[in-house]
């Protein structure tokens, strides 16, 4: 798991410091704040790792590896132009530097490049792999674009990001079987009572929403649906699961406030199972969803940490804290709440 995050310099940082819980953790901001990147950068750093850990006779971490891999990771991800471009935009060259602490100190890592660098440079190097690939969730569903879609990215050169050739990877993994299934199958049973059915992949790589009327083509079925079948997937095929890490952009996009609490619920429970889950999003309404149920007390042993970004002249400032409360002024969340007391003025 995840300790900390130190960045210097990375796009729209000068300096960051972020320190995680091993359950969940919710980064909020505007657009532009970095939210996104700061999901985008640990992923990266998670799936090099375990990318190389999964080849054949792979031994220890050396640099030379890890700093050819990880570089050609962060630009397939963030997709810039150069790896230099991620570096914060200044006058002159400047260098960005990064630190990676883990609870297990084997996997701690610690790297940087410059405006002008091609490649990684990496000056503290761990020892280990991981041993289970991160999720990487993106604000749109995969279950659609799957077919086929791993072969034609790996094929040719498409303008997509790779987070999700990774994630239609790990969605394809066949379901699991034996004592697992039944823990499984506890776990799927709110997601399908939401989506009304189960999800299902035929022999021709095609997802369907398999319900009591019959069994629906994924295309045909609702966007906001679909992202909970996406999570229902990966949850069968044990990608999230026991242990490993979940990182979700915008987890609200297309679903309305009535499937935004049963992804919440789920998001938690996901946790207590033992996944650390990374967040980054602007809802209100989700914040609020997570504060509600956190204070619950089957949740109450369940350990959370707000992240809030803040865009100044400086860069972006962060702001952190166990509860919404330690957040102080966000723009995205203060703009929702200027709406609700217009609406009740407009009431009056």
């Amino acid at each position: 798991m995840l300790k900390s995050l130190n960045v210097k310099n990375l796009t729209v940082f000068a300096e960051a410091d972020l320190e995680f819980s091993p359950g969940l953790n919710v980064i909020v901001g505007e657009n532009g704040a970095g939210k996104t990147h700061l999901l985008k950068v640990p992923y990266c750093v998670l799936a090099t790792s375990a990318e190389e850990g999964r080849k054949p006779n792979a031994a220890t971490p050396t640099k030379a590896v890890m700093q050819t891999k990880l570089s050609e990771k962060l630009v397939c991800v963030l997709r810039p132009e150069s790896l230099g471009r991620l570096a914060r935009r200044r006058m002159g060259q400047t260098r960005c530097e990064i630190e990676c602490r883990f609870r297990d100190a084997k996997l701690n890592l610690d790297f940087g490049f410059s405006t002008r660098s091609t490649e990684v440079t990496i000056t503290k190097q761990p020892s280990s792999w991981v041993d289970k690939p991160p999720v990487f969730l993106p604000t749109r569903e995969l279950l659609t674009i799957y077919p086929g879609f791993v072969a034609v990215y790996e094929s040719h050169y498409l303008d997509f990001e790779e987070t999700w050739r990774d994630t239609c990877l790990l969605l394809g993994a066949p379901p699991l079987r034996g004592a697992r299934e039944t823990r499984v199958r506890e776990v799927l049973l709110p997601l399908e009572k939401a989506v009304e059915g189960r999800v299902e992949l035929d022999k021709n790589g095609r997802f369907y929403l398999t319900t009591a009327e019959g069994r629906m083509e994924m295309p045909l079925v609702a966007e906001g649906w679909r992202k909970l079948a996406m999570i229902a997937q990966l949850i069968a095929t044990g990608s999230l699961l026991d242990k490993g890490c979940l990182f979700w952009d915008e987890p609200e996009t297309n679903l309305n406030p009535k499937l935004i609490r049963v992804v919440a619920r789920v998001i938690l429970h996901l946790c207590l199972s033992g996944i650390q889950v990374f967040v980054a999003t602007h809802s209100l309404f989700l914040m609020r969803e997570f504060d509600i149920l956190l204070k619950s007390e089957s949740l109450q042993s369940l350990k959370a940490r707000f992240i809030g970004l803040q865009r100044g002249d400086e860069g972006v400032k962060v702001e952190q804290g166990d509860t919404i409360d330690g957040l102080g002024a966000i723009t995205s969340l203060d703009e929702e709440l200027r709406q609700s007391d217009r609406y009740m003025e407009t009431g009056a």
